[in-house]
């Protein structure tokens, strides 16, 4: 077994994501690069040659004014991802797509063209649409409830599964010299009916050469987690200390173990917002001045956000918090009820609660890079995460990171130093998923082969890692 080496994945940030009120005053930074497509393939190259694992595209589809810059304007990101694709080779490309207002043949279809576009480094996080007002933007009034958003999207993205499964790796021998276009026994429909999804299928695109897009997932709440268990490949998260990341890391483990998946292919992969100096007392002062240059006034704004966009500007900055917890029920429901129960422990006024919220993004990572490449060693090793996901905006900080951090990493054999292969399964250690109806050719007799438009019932359970016929928990 080769050794386990840190994945990392670069988030591709432009003029600044929440709490980064002033990054796009920065020189290096353009003001238009979160819609300037050479910016993103500029940074995904230099991602690729310090030897990434993948660049990420967060994505949400509903904004207000007080919304972060970033969220603002920005460049959809499957679109993206395919014009970054023709201009990279090895990296992987991951992109945020909601299973709450998508339906998954179209989901599939967009996920497989990206996959088929970059040779095999497709990767789909799924999301829910924590930002409730996102129904009013497709025809609803009112967003889906929680048991709603995680039954639709854990049956999204086995229908995505199934109709990945559409064709066997051979279905197209497209031989000219016996006129054979296709094998049409290697086609499979899918005709699946849910609870939230009928699809007959077969999706109209072969298979991929990873098999299926990677799947990533990020959610906090008990439904997301569990969700997480139940599909992701690599979670993303994020952790203030070592024991935090090894709970959380342990656990998601230990869920997936419990559907009958191998806890060793789900890669945690927290974000990570290093911030370096030439010494331990010069990246601390870098970080209060960073901390020190934050809004007061755009947090109590983005404050909003997870209790549904509630306006806290109307309420007294010195009086306790106010009760409006029932606000995020339908938003950012775990991040709404952490951040009024802090509130009610410690007695907390609306003013400190901000305050709290701008201290609370200190990163662990601070310091020289010997300091930063040791602490994140300490993590790896100790088992805190798989591998780390670092936000890219000013080129200039994210070269200190890949030429100062990186080469000690790697010395250390910590870090890999080539790309070991050209699909994004391959260099983060996944397994290719095997074609379902593939492995139901072997597993029975050729008399008893399922039709091209059935599911064999013999293929693996559900809680399989790479199951997908039983498309509903």
């Amino acid at each position: 077994m080769s050794r386990r080496t840190l994945k990392l994945g670069a988030i591709l940030l432009g003029v600044g994501g929440p709490g980064q009120h002033n990054t796009w005053l920065n020189p290096e930074i353009a003001p238009d690069s979160s819609v300037d497509v050479r910016w993103y393939i500029a940074r995904a190259k230099e991602a690729e040659a310090a030897k990434f694992d993948l660049v990420f595209i967060v994505d949400s589809q509903f904004i207000t004014p007080d919304s972060p810059n970033h969220y603002l304007s920005r460049l959809e990101p499957l679109t993206l991802l395919s014009a970054i694709a023709v201009h990279t080779d090895h990296i992987g490309l991951v992109g945020t797509l909601t299973t709450s207002y998508n339906e998954p043949f179209n989901l599939a279809r967009r996920l497989y063209s990206l996959d088929h576009i970059s040779g095999g480094r497709a990767g789909w996080n799924v999301v829910t649409s924590g930002d409730a007002g996102t129904a009013g933007n497709y025809s609803r009034d009112e967003h889906f409830d929680y048991p709603t958003r995680y039954g639709r999207a854990l049956e999204s993205v086995r229908v995505a599964q199934g109709l990945w499964d559409s064709y066997e790796a051979d279905a197209f021998p497209r031989d000219k010299t016996t006129g054979v276009f296709f094998d049409r026994s290697k086609q499979h429909a899918l005709n699946h009916k849910g609870e939230h999804f009928s699809v007959v299928g077969p999706l109209n695109l072969e298979r991929s050469p990873q098999g299926q897009p990677v799947i990533f997932q990020a959610g906090d709440s008990e439904e997301g987690r569990d969700l997480g268990a139940s599909i992701g490949d690599a979670i993303f998260t994020h952790a203030a200390t070592l024991e935090q990341a090894q709970a959380f890391r342990t656990e998601l483990r230990q869920r997936a173990a419990q559907k009958g998946r191998n806890p060793e292919e789900v890669l945690i992969m927290p974000g990570l917002f290093p911030i370096l100096a030439d010494t331990d007392e010069e990246a601390r002062a870098k970080e209060a001045e960073i901390l020190g240059a934050k809004s007061f006034d755009k947090a109590l704004a983005e404050l909003g956000r997870p209790f549904g966009w509630h306006d806290f500007s109307q309420h007294d900055l010195d009086a306790p918090f106010p009760d409006v917890a029932a606000e995020g029920e339908r938003s950012f429901r775990t991040q709404a009820d952490a951040i009024t129960k802090l509130a009610r422990e410690q007695n907390l006024t609306l003013r400190q609660v901000v305050e709290h919220q701008l201290a609370a993004h200190r990163s662990p990572f601070v310091g020289s890079p010997l300091t930063v490449a040791n602490e994140i060693e300490r993590w790896f090793n100790g088992g805190g995460f798989d591998g780390i996901s670092i936000s890219v905006n000013a080129p200039s900080e994210f070269a200190r990171f890949t030429e100062q951090v990186l080469p000690i990493l790697r010395e250390r054999g910590v870090v890999r130093s080539e790309y070991e292969s050209t699909t994004l399964r391959g260099n983060l250690g996944l397994p290719i998923p095997e074609n379902r109806h593939t492995a139901a050719r072997t597993e029975l007799p050729s008399q008893d082969a399922p039709s091209q438009d059935a599911p064999s019932q013999d293929a693996p359970s559900d809680d399989a890692p790479s199951a997908v016929p039983a498309l509903v928990p």
